[in-house]
C-alpha cells in the first residue's frame, strides 16, 4: 500500500503541478498587486495559497458529487470557465499600459487586495477550470480504483499541500523575478503570459465544446 500510495502521490503532482502552473502564474500575480509592499505580498500569497489547497481539496474530494448533485458536466465547467479565463486574459492584453485591471487598481489597501484573493487571484488565475476538472477526474478515478485508505488519503493531501506550497513560494518571492527581469522584460512578460491566458481559456473552451459536440454526435447516431 506504501508503493501504491507514492505512485498517487507523484500522479496528483504530475497531473495537476503544469495545469497550476505557479512559475508562470507569477507574473500575473505581479499585474494584480502593483501597490502591495513585499510583506503584503508575502501575506496576499499566503492567502492565495491556503484558497488554493481548499479549493484542490474540494474539488478532488467531492467535486464529482457537487457536479451531479446540480446536474452540471465537466464539459460544461471546462466550457463556461474557458470563457472566464479568456476573458480575464484579453482585458488584461487589451490594456494600453501595465496598470491592474480598473476593479483591482480602486484597491489603496490591503483588506481591499485580500478580499480579492479569491477570485481572481485564486480562480481562475491560479486554480482555473482545467485544473478543477482534472483534480476531479482523478479524484473519482482514485476513489473508485482504491477506495478508502488512510494512506492514499495522506498521499492525496500532500500532494496537493506540495502544489499550494509552491504556489506560496513563487508569489511570495515574484518580486524577484521582477527585479530580474526590470520593467522593459516585465513588460514583454505580462503581455506574452496574457496572450497565453487567452489560449489556455481558448483551449479549456474547446475541449468542453468538443466533448459537448462528441455525446451529441453519438446520440444522433
Amino acid at each position: 500500500m506504501i508503493i501504491t500510495a507514492a505512485k498517487v502521490f507523484f500522479l496528483v503532482i504530475a497531473a495537476l503541478f503544469p495545469i497550476v502552473d505557479p512559475v508562470g502564474g507569477s507574473p500575473m500575480f505581479l499585474a494584480f498587486t502593483p501597490q502591495c509592499s513585499p510583506q503584503e505580498c508575502r501575506t496576499l500569497s499566503l492567502r492565495v495559497a491556503l484558497n488554493s489547497f481548499w479549493l484542490l481539496t474540494l474539488s478532488y474530494f467531492v467535486g464529482a458529487h457537487v457536479l451531479g448533485f446540480f446536474g452540471v458536466s465537466l464539459p460544461v465547467v471546462q466550457v463556461g470557465g474557458g470563457l472566464l479565463v479568456t476573458s480575464i486574459g484579453w482585458s488584461m492584453l487589451a490594456q494600453k499600459d501595465l496598470s491592474p485591471p480598473k476593479s483591482i487598481q480602486k484597491c489603496t489597501s490591503a483588506p481591499d487586495l485580500m478580499r480579492r484573493a479569491f477570485y481572481p487571484l485564486t480562480m481562475p488565475l491560479t486554480v482555473g477550470p482545467g485544473a478543477i476538472s482534472v483534480a476531479v477526474t482523478l479524484g473519482a478515478n482514485t476513489s473508485h480504483r482504491y477506495g478508502f485508505h488512510v494512506l492514499i488519503l495522506v498521499a492525496e493531501l500532500t500532494a496537493i499541500a506540495v502544489i499550494a506550497l509552491s504556489v506560496f513560494l513563487c508569489y511570495a518571492f515574484a518580486s524577484a523575478l521582477a527585479r530580474a527581469l526590470g520593467e522593459t522584460g516585465m513588460a514583454i512578460i505580462l503581455r506574452l503570459a496574457s496572450f497565453l491566458l487567452i489560449c489556455i481559456g481558448v483551449q479549456i473552451a474547446w475541449n468542453g465544446m468538443s466533448a459537448l459536440l462528441s455525446s451529441v454526435a453519438f446520440e444522433v447516431r
